[in-house]
């Protein structure tokens, strides 16, 4: 695990079976070809955005790396592998062995990307880097997917904080990761505990409705409350008579309250209702939190209400209507043979079906106006042309098997806060909509 962005170490099993099976019948049958040992280029990519997004971000490399870094055959994967004949024993006795020893180059965690943009780039024999296809697309797929939506969401909030919340809306691991990704994409914290213990992320959480309803009165469940956690606590004030809920709040916090909860209603018109009842009671310092259902349409759509933070839970953690980015992970280039001054040549599929690639071990760079605006996204197999090669985007991740690349999550975060001010102001448009960079092949 990635020690750099969590709060405490946290053992990690193998990786090795998050993955499909014909990755290791690929492998069996290129043993006994011979063709294992062949030096290979893959990489990562999307042909396409989902509809209407002008931008993708990358998230999950540092989980990624944790991967890679754990992707190990032990003694009761290969029984597993054994009992259930999925391949031979000269296959299982090359697995016994297997360390992922080659270099791996990306985009780094917080970049935003385009089509066609090598988002990761794998080199290493044939064998060693087929086997990472699907455990590397199950992490970029769905870690991008959140990031993209968080960063949108965070785009709509103007600067108001936002809070991951979707725990109760996905497999327990999987909220874990999401709250990595929405933290990356400009989230302020998340109520998921585990998430703040793996990634040191901020917690938050106070109440829900069955706190109010298990006492006897709102005003017993405010007094537990503020007893409990004090006067800056924030109070959930829909269970019952909003009005009525925020004047007993503020006569049991007093002005010092610290912010109360909206889960239901009309968010725009009850927002500014409580607001005014706050000033009125002298709680002026008191914020207001909105929760229930929001997306970052919703979010746009509270811009001008008085509002201080959101929580969100399904539509980030499902990417609000697009779960995944549909990234691929494709065989680009390859030695003739196993020998290691074996030049590399351009493969591709060519298909009539829209699923043809570029051959080639590409580069990536991105240009930028003469006011220091991106414009392109370019993307190239031959030299790297000389205004660009200061404006390359791939770094070294892994270098002979070794993770070089890790990093602190808040880097990541940050990361991609720049990356989203160099792009045109139409990026942060929700309409629909083209990328807003074009993707330049030279």
């Amino acid at each position: 695990m990635n020690t750099a962005d969590m709060g405490l170490p946290v053992a990690v099993p193998s990786t090795a079976l998050f993955t499909d099976q014909y990755e290791l019948t690929m492998l069996r049958a290129a043993l006994k070809a011979g063709t294992e040992g062949r030096r290979s280029v893959f990489e990562v990519f999307t042909r396409r955005l989902p509809e209407g997004r002008r931008y993708g971000v990358v998230a999950g490399t540092g989980r990624v790396l944790d991967a890679v870094e754990n992707f190990r055959f032990d003694a009761g994967v290969l029984e597993f592998l054994r009992d259930r004949q999925v391949v031979d024993e000269p296959t299982l006795q090359w697995l016994a062995d297997y360390r992922f020893r080659g270099d791996i180059w990306g985009y780094p965690e917080g970049e935003v990307y385009f089509p066609g943009s090598p988002i990761l780039r794998v080199e290493a024999s044939f064998a060693e880097a087929v086997l990472l296809e699907t455990v590397i697309l199950s992490i970029l797929n769905h870690d991008s997917a959140v990031a993209a939506a968080a960063s949108r969401m965070a785009v709509a909030a103007a600067g108001r904080p936002l809070i991951e919340m979707g725990a109760r809306r996905t497999h327990e691991l999987a909220a874990v990761a999401a709250a990595r990704a929405a933290y990356v994409g400009g989230f302020a914290s998340t109520s998921d505990l585990a998430a703040g213990f793996r990634y040191n992320i901020p917690t938050v959480g106070t109440s829900a409705h069955a706190f109010t309803l298990v006492h006897d009165s709102e005003r017993d469940a405010f007094t537990a409350q503020v007893d409990s956690l004090g006067r800056g606590t924030t109070l959930l004030v829909d269970t019952y008579d909003v009005t009525e809920a925020v004047r007993t709040a503020v006569e049991i916090a007093g002005p010092e309250l610290g912010a109360v909860r909206i889960d239901s209603g009309d968010l725009l018109l009850v927002a500014h209702r409580v607001r005014q009842q706050l000033d009125e009671l002298g709680a002026r310092d008191t914020k207001i939190v909105v929760t229930s259902d929001l997306d970052e349409y919703a979010i746009a759509s509270l811009a001008a209400a008085p509002v201080d933070a959101y929580g969100v839970g399904t539509q980030v953690v499902t990417g609000s209507g697009h779960p995944t980015c549909s990234m691929v992970y494709k065989l680009v280039a390859r030695a003739r043979s196993a020998d290691p001054a074996a030049p590399l040549e351009p493969v591709a599929k060519r298909s009539t079906g829209g699923k043809s690639s570029l051959g080639g071990r590409k580069w990536a760079a991105r240009r930028l106006d003469a006011d220091g605006v991106a414009e392109a996204e370019v993307v190239g197999t031959g030299p790297v042309p000389e205004d660009l090669a200061a404006r390359q985007l791939l770094v070294p991740l892994v270098r002979g098997g070794e993770v070089v690349g890790r990093e602190r999550l808040e880097a990541a975060r940050e990361r991609h806060r720049a990356a989203l001010a160099a792009l045109p102001m139409s990026a942060a448009q929700l309409s629909r909509g083209e990328p807003v960079l074009p993707t330049v092949y030279v």
